[in-house]
This record gives C-alpha cells, sequence and structure tokens, in this order.
C-alpha cells in the first residue's frame, strides 16, 4: 500500500502543533511580544543574528567588533526571564525536530550508510 508523503508531513505538522513542545513555545513567545520591552529587546536579538546570518552565508567576514557586539546583546537577552524562558522553550522544540529529522532520516542512512561508517 502506497503511502502519500505529504499527507503524513501534514500530520505531523498537525502533532507538532499539538505538542507540549509547541504548546509551551507559543507561550513564552506570546508573553514576550506581551511586554514591550521584551519585545524591542528579543526583536534587536534576532535582527543581530539574522544579520550575522547572512554574512556567513554570503562568505563575508563577521568583525571581532560584530562578535562581541552579539555576544553582549545574548548575554543581556539572557538576563532577561521572560526572553530566557522563550529561548529554553525553543531550544525544547529544536531538540525535538532534531530528533525527528533523524527518525525521518533513518530510511536514507539504512540504504546509503551512515556518513560516520
Amino acid at each position: 500500500m502506497a503511502v502519500n508523503l505529504h499527507d503524513s508531513a501534514y500530520e505531523l505538522e498537525k502533532a507538532i502543533r499539538q505538542s507540549d513542545e509547541y504548546s509551551n513555545l507559543k507561550k513564552m513567545y506570546d508573553a514576550v511580544n506581551a511586554d514591550a520591552s521584551a519585545k524591542a529587546m528579543f526583536e534587536n536579538f534576532r535582527n543581530i543574528q539574522m544579520q550575522l546570518q547572512q554574512k556567513q552565508m554570503t562568505g563575508q567576514e563577521i568583525s571581532q567588533e560584530e562578535v562581541e557586539q552579539a555576544q553582549k546583546t545574548v548575554a543581556l537577552v539572557q538576563q532577561h526571564e521572560k526572553i530566557a524562558k522563550l529561548m529554553e522553550a525553543e531550544q525544547r522544540m529544536s531538540m525535538a525536530i532534531g530528533e525527528l529529522n533523524q527518525i525521518i532520516m533513518k530510511p536514507l542512512e539504512e540504504l546509503y550508510g551512515s556518513p560516520q561508517q
């Protein structure tokens, strides 16, 4: 019996949306957005993060000054309780998605072998 992969993917999407990890992430995200100072601080952090990623992807050098600014911003946002909780929830969601990815990729790893072998 053939399985429609897209149907399975939509079922997985639904399961993710119903998961404790996602519910907690959404709750923490809403809490940050409801707090004007936390929202501004978090948006600044995200902008810096995206700028550095964009530079990396285009092969541009990231200056020591930019690295230090990013480190200071990370330290600052981690001190804000709501943002710290959001970042923890993001980490848990990321770990769950990483585990799902391992499961999804298992048939291909079995077929081609693991890169570590």
